[in-house]
């Protein structure tokens, strides 16, 4: 099986060198990076001609930004039958490809395989949403993020393979585009692995002692998705809304109070208060949020 590897990359330099360290030492070659290169100044043409005669690289540049929107025009160029979009500040363990092959071919009714996302660190997790315990999925319990996703072109449903532009980074609502995919994937009947032994490294960046503009930000794109499958009266949304819109984050704050962590309780509102904002403007027309 080849592996596409759609990277949409802006504004770093140091960490897309050592994801390319990290692709450097795979145990598993049939891959091919597609980078979606939105910088204006060169930024990694150096690196990437480095690497050109040591791994199979396409390297695109485009005159828009956009995370969602760079990583659908990668999917367009793909030629593996997996496809994955790695963080331009993730690494891969070294085995990390050849794990995602070997369930691939394990499970045959396996549409969409999630790794675990550690703090760059064999034991501790990051961001997204991590289980020290491996199994199947579905959308009451969506699994990882985005960079941790990877999808058979041959087993899910192509027409629901798609990004949508309105969430992520340099989009209107910037986070969530990862959730918002796969929700849609799994409702169209795609089968879906979650396992922490295969282990992508990511700093963890969503916690509370990093101070709360980054939850503020990325938590509209939740309170967006979910108003967007609202509004496509899918009832399954239901569940989201009373969980991510009440009872999590009350009963975060709550904790927050009994424990007298004041940091902890302000990033916890200021979630909440990124849910509700994404989900109250969703569909208008405010240029931003």
């Amino acid at each position: 099986m080849k592996i596409s590897l759609v990277l949409a990359t802006l504004g770093r330099d140091c960490e897309v060198l050592d994801f390319m360290k990290s692709l450097l030492f795979q145990t598993y070659k049939n891959f091919e990076l597609i980078v979606i290169d939105q910088n204006r100044d060169g930024k990694i043409d150096a690196i990437l001609e480095s690497y050109q005669a040591l791994m199979d690289i396409k390297h695109i540049k485009v005159d828009f930004t956009g995370n969602a929107r760079a990583r659908d025009y990668g999917i367009g160029l793909a030629q593996g039958r997996i496809v994955a979009f790695p963080d331009d500040d993730c690494a891969y363990d070294k085995d990390v490809l050849e794990k995602v092959v070997a369930e691939f071919k394990r499970r045959e009714d396996l549409a969409i395989l999630v790794a675990g996302s550690y703090d760059f660190s064999a034991t501790r997790f990051s961001i997204g949403v991590n289980s020290r315990k491996a199994g199947y999925f579905n959308r009451f319990r969506m699994m990882g993020v985005e960079f941790t996703q990877f999808f058979d072109l041959q087993r899910v449903d192509r027409r629901q393979f798609h990004l949508d532009h309105d969430f992520g980074i340099g989009s209107k609502y910037s986070g969530a585009e990862g959730f918002e995919l796969l929700y849609r994937l799994l409702r169209a009947g795609g089968n879906a692995f979650y396992t922490p032994e295969i282990k992508i490294f990511h700093a963890n960046k969503d916690h509370y002692k990093l101070g709360t503009a980054r939850m503020l930000m990325y938590s509209t794109g939740i309170g967006a998705y979910i108003r967007k499958f609202t509004n496509q009266h899918d009832a399954f949304i239901l569940y989201y809304i009373v969980r991510k819109m009440f009872v999590a984050p009350v009963l975060k704050m709550v904790l927050a109070l009994v424990t007298f962590n004041p940091q902890k309780l302000a990033y916890s509102f200021y979630n909440l208060v990124g849910i509700w904002r994404g989900f109250l403007t969703y569909g208008k027309s405010e240029k931003c949020i």
